[in-house]
C-alpha cells in the first residue's frame, strides 16, 4: 500500500489541484442555472431533514441527487447554506476525473509513457473546458456518470482472474445507470468485455446497485419520478431542439424561439414533429446495435479492452449526434470514454485525439455562439463529428482492427499486469 501511495502520490496531487482550480472558476454561484430550477429545492429539503420531501422533489435524474446525498448535508457541520451544498454535491463529480485520471496515468506510467503523454491524459480528463460549462450550468452528475461507465469497462476488461471483478464492474454500472439513464449505453461494452460466464452475474450485480438507488424514489414519488423519467427517455413533442445534432436542418424557421426563462434564441429553428418522438429511442437502438454487431466476436470469450472502450466511445458520440438535447456537457462522456481508449490502445503517444476532439468541442459549443448564426454552428458540429463517428465505427468493425486485437500466440512474450494500478510483470 505504501508503495502504491508514493508512486501515485504526485498525480494525485496534481489532479486535486485540477480539480480545486476548476470548482474555483465554474462553482461561483448557481442562480439562473439547472441546479437551481432542478435540484436545489430538493437538496434544500434533505438540508432541513426533510427526507421524503426531498425524494419526492428530486428531477428526472433523481438517482444523481440519492447517490450524492451524503455531501449535501456535509455543510451543515460547519453552518454552511446553499451555496455551501452546491459546491459539496459538485465535489464527488470532480473527485471521480481525478481518480479515473490517477488511475489512467498509472497504467500509462507502468508501460514507460513519457511525461508529454502523462500531463495531456491528466488534463484533459480532469481539467477539461467543458467541466466548466457542466458546472456553471448544474449539471455536475455527467461527469460522474462518464467516470463511472469508464471504469466499468476498465474493470471489466481487466486481467484479473479474482470473483470480485464482474461484481464490481457491474456495480460501477448500476450507479452509473441510477446517477443518469443514458448510461445503459455502457451495458454493451461492459458485458462483453467480461468473459461470458462472468456476464449474468456482472448484470445481476448492476440490477442490484441501480435498484437500490432507484426503488426509494420510484416508492416515495408516487408516480411523479417514473412519469418525468418516462418523459425524458421517449418524448413525445420534444420543445428542446439544439443546433449540434444530426436533426437540425430538419427543423425549420418559423415562430420566434425562446429558452431557458424566456431568453430569446434568434435564428434557431423549430423542430420537425418526428424529430422529439424518435431522438432517444434511436439514441438507445444505436447502443444496442453496436453490441449486437460486436456480439459475434466476444461470443465466446471477452471483447479486448480498447474494442470495449470504442464501442463505449463511439455509442456516446452518436448519444451527442442523435439527441435533439444535445448540448456541452453531453460531449463530456464521449470525450473521457475515448481518452481512456487512446490510453488503452497508444499508452506511449499522447492522447492527441481527445485533445482535438476537446478542442473541436469547445469550438462548437462556446466559441461559435458568439460569433455565428445557429445554421453555422450545425454545420460546424456535424463538419467533424459525423465523420469521427464513422471512422470510429470503421476502426471498431474493420478487419484489421479485429486481427490487432488477437491475443498472442502460446509461448510468446508478452506483459501481463498484476496490479490496477499499472504495476507490470514481464512474462513468458
Amino acid at each position: 500500500m505504501r508503495r502504491i501511495v508514493r508512486e501515485n502520490a504526485g498525480c494525485a496531487f496534481l489532479a486535486v489541484c485540477g480539480c480545486a482550480v476548476m470548482a474555483w472558476l465554474g462553482l461561483i454561484g448557481f442562480a439562473w442555472s439547472d441546479y437551481e430550477t432542478e435540484a436545489q429545492p430538493a437538496f434544500a429539503a434533505l438540508t432541513h431533514g426533510h427526507v421524503l420531501e426531498f425524494l419526492r422533489l428530486v428531477p428526472a435524474y433523481g438517482g444523481s441527487l440519492i447517490e450524492r446525498a451524503p455531501f449535501a448535508l456535509l455543510p451543515g457541520l460547519w453552518g454552511g447554506g446553499a451555496l455551501a451544498v452546491y459546491r459539496a454535491v459538485a465535489a464527488p463529480c470532480l473527485l471521480a476525473t481525478a481518480l479515473l485520471g490517477v488511475w489512467l496515468l498509472a497504467r500509462m506510467r507502468g508501460v514507460g509513457s513519457p511525461r508529454l503523454a502523462r500531463a495531456v491524459t491528466l488534463g484533459v480528463c480532469v481539467a477539461n473546458p467543458l467541466t466548466l460549462r457542466a458546472l456553471e450550468v448544474g449539471h455536475p452528475e455527467e461527469l460522474l456518470g462518464a467516470c463511472l461507465c469508464v471504469a466499468a469497462v476498465l474493470l471489466a476488461a481487466g486481467r484479473s482472474p479474482g470473483r470480485e471483478r464482474p461484481l464490481l464492474a457491474g456495480a460501477l454500472l448500476g450507479l452509473a445507470i441510477a446517477n443518469k439513464e443514458w448510461a445503459l449505453l455502457a451495458t454493451g461494452p461492459v458485458l462483453l468485455a467480461l468473459p461470458p460466464g462472468r456476464r449474468l452475474r456482472c448484470l445481476a450485480s448492476a440490477g442490484v446497485a441501480a435498484a437500490l438507488v432507484l426503488v426509494p424514489l420510484a416508492l416515495v414519488s408516487s408516480g411523479g419520478f417514473l412519469a418525468s423519467t418516462r418523459a425524458a427517455a421517449a418524448p413525445s413533442a420534444s420543445v428542446i431542439f439544439q443546433p449540434w445534432q444530426l436533426w437540425w436542418f430538419f427543423g425549420h424557421h418559423g415562430a420566434p424561439v425562446h429558452g431557458l426563462f424566456g431568453a430569446a434564441k434568434p435564428g434557431y429553428r423549430v423542430a420537425a414533429a418526428w424529430a422529439g418522438t424518435l431522438s432517444h429511442p434511436l439514441v438507445l437502438v444505436a447502443g444496442l446495435a453496436i453490441a449486437a454487431s460486436l456480439w459475434p466476436r466476444a461470443r465466446r470469450g471477452a471483447l479486448a479492452e480498447r474494442d470495449a472502450l470504442l464501442a463505449l466511445a463511439l455509442a456516446l458520440l452518436l448519444r451527442c449526434l442523435l439527441d435533439t438535447w444535445d448540448t456541452s456537457y453531453y460531449t463530456l462522456p464521449f470525450l473521457l470514454a475515448l481518452l481512456a481508449w487512446e490510453v488503452s490502445s497508444e499508452p506511449r503517444r499522447p492522447p492527441v485525439l481527445a485533445l482535438a476532439c476537446t478542442v473541436l468541442a469547445w469550438i462548437s459549443f462556446q466559441w461559435l455562439p458568439e460569433h455565428a448564426t445557429a445554421d453555422l454552428q450545425s454545420a460546424a458540429f456535424l463538419a467533424w463529428s459525423v465523420p469521427l463517428a464513422a471512422w470510429l465505427g470503421l476502426r471498431l468493425f474493420s478487419v484489421g482492427h479485429r486481427a490487432r486485437a488477437e491475443p498472442p500466440p502460446a509461448g510468446a512474450a508478452y506483459e501481463t499486469t498484476v496490479s490496477s494500478l499499472g504495476r507490470l510483470v514481464s512474462t513468458s
